[in-house]
């Protein structure tokens, strides 16, 4: 009976002591994370300085630069639909790829390559057309078109009279263009909105996370898959949350994110597994660089773009090979390959869009190393673009590379290469593309 009386006469010295230990294993936790959470997101440190382009006047070469990139655009024109071919002769185009077209065109006017009258009436017709095209079951594009007759195809080019479904990234990405006119460009509000009108956006977003569609497993009709990951994701889902919708989850980086140490930067990568999901995490530049380009990144997104480059500068000092990587499409098969700093569990990995192996095609890639060029004023990015500056045809436009193993030309040649070059460009010049209320 002592005993108990004991322990109850001493029962706040307990209550201190469970208090204290709490603490201190709070204090533990925060104090052994890596970074910090700010309401379901999270914060990082910069560890040194980010070298920042400074905005200019193009000199006479960058001039020629663009130029070049919007002859691309003139040879693959379609006259009847305004829409504009994804690879060079092939009449076929993504919701992305006419998104890197109309940031093209947008460059272009912005650079005066060309003029405000050529601009305005390539714009009315690629939105009427926009406004009027086919939709999968009514809702939202298909995920490709025949650039000459409207129609949606596979990828092949194939006519699909019931599409192939949606992609919640692609369209994402056309929605940059859409807010830039908007903001910058008020007389095209009545046709973007007619665009928008015709489209069903309500439908790729679900709990704030974005879906794309695909033909159902079973069945007939579509079913719904959860889409993007870190990096397309968030930047993917920046033009929505422009527009009002519902795209918090979308937009975290915190839920999946998994740092993983390559060539002494810990670069973000996407801890869902492939072999789970069946969707690819692939560690590119092209997200980073769109969204400081046209977004100015966020602070996140900010440092995540450094380490992805700073991890491609490291591995040039380390084997004296360029790096500067993406997806890219390549001039003999599988004809697309993601060149990544990571993906699948490993570094620097080169992949088919089906997962295959691509070792033998890595490239520097043009449109990477015109984009690190414009953000970071470093030796490493004067080094890039005095070697990429090779890879163009004035007559076509630029080439989408250069292979490391032999140094060939890759000479595909893109809608998506060209019209970022021409994006490149224009923040060299007059910094953000989507900056509310400056032209």
């Amino acid at each position: 009976m002592e005993f108990k009386k004991a322990l109850v006469n001493a029962r706040h010295h307990f209550v201190f002591i469970g208090g204290l230990v709490t603490a201190l294993i709070v204090a533990f936790t925060i104090e052994t994370r890596d970074y910090g959470q700010v309401l379901g997101n999270i914060t990082f440190e910069v560890s040194e300085p980010i070298p920042l382009r400074e905005n200019r006047i193009l000199t006479e070469q960058e001039y020629l630069w663009a130029k070049t990139a919007w002859q691309y655009f003139d040879n693959n024109y379609q006259d009847n639909t305004g829409l504009v071919n994804s690879v060079d002769g092939y009449p076929s185009t993504t919701m992305w790829d006419t998104a890197s077209y109309l940031m093209g065109l947008i460059s272009a006017e912005k650079l005066n390559v060309v003029s405000h009258a050529e601009f305005t009436l390539r714009m009315e017709k690629v939105l009427n057309t926009l406004a009027r095209i086919p939709l999968i079951e009514g809702q939202l594009p298909n995920k490709a078109y025949n650039t000459q007759t409207l129609e949606m195809v596979d990828y092949a080019n194939q006519p699909v009279p019931k599409g192939i479904g949606w992609s919640a990234i692609d369209i994402g990405r056309i929605l940059v263009p859409f807010n830039i006119l908007i903001w910058q460009y008020p007389e095209f509000n009545k046709p973007v909105n007619n665009v928008l009108n015709h489209w069903n956006v309500t439908e790729m977003i679900d709990k704030g996370y974005l879906y794309g569609s695909r033909p159902a497993v079973k069945g007939d009709g579509f079913e719904l898959v959860q889409e993007g990951r870190i990096g397309y994701e968030e930047y993917a889902s920046k033009a929505l949350s422009l527009m009002g919708r519902d795209v918090f989850n979308a937009m975290k980086y915190i839920d999946y994110l998994d740092l993983v140490e390559i060539d002494g930067v810990e670069i973000p990568t996407d801890k869902r597994d492939p072999a789970k999901y069946h969707a690819h995490n692939y560690v590119v530049s092209e997200s980073y660089i769109l969204d400081s380009l046209e977004f100015g990144a966020d602070s996140i997104s900010k440092i995540f773009a450094f380490r992805v480059y700073k991890a491609q500068e490291n591995r040039y000092e380390r084997t004296g090979i360029l790096t500067a990587v993406s997806e890219d499409n390549v001039d003999e098969a599988p004809y697309f390959v993601y060149n990544t700093v990571f993906s699948d569990g490993k570094e620097w990995n080169a992949i088919s869009d089906q997962g295959d192996d691509a070792s033998h095609l890595k490239t520097l890639s043009t449109k990477a190393a015109f984009g690190w060029y414009a953000l970071y004023d470093t030796p490493y990015t004067s080094l890039l673009i005095e070697d990429a500056q090779a890879l163009s045809s004035k007559e076509k436009g630029w080439y989408s590379g250069r292979y490391e193993s032999d140094g060939r030309i890759n000479k595909a040649i893109t809608a998506n290469t060209n019209g970022i070059v021409l994006e490149s460009l224009a923040y060299v010049q007059d910094g953000t593309l989507l900056s509310v209320g400056v032209k």
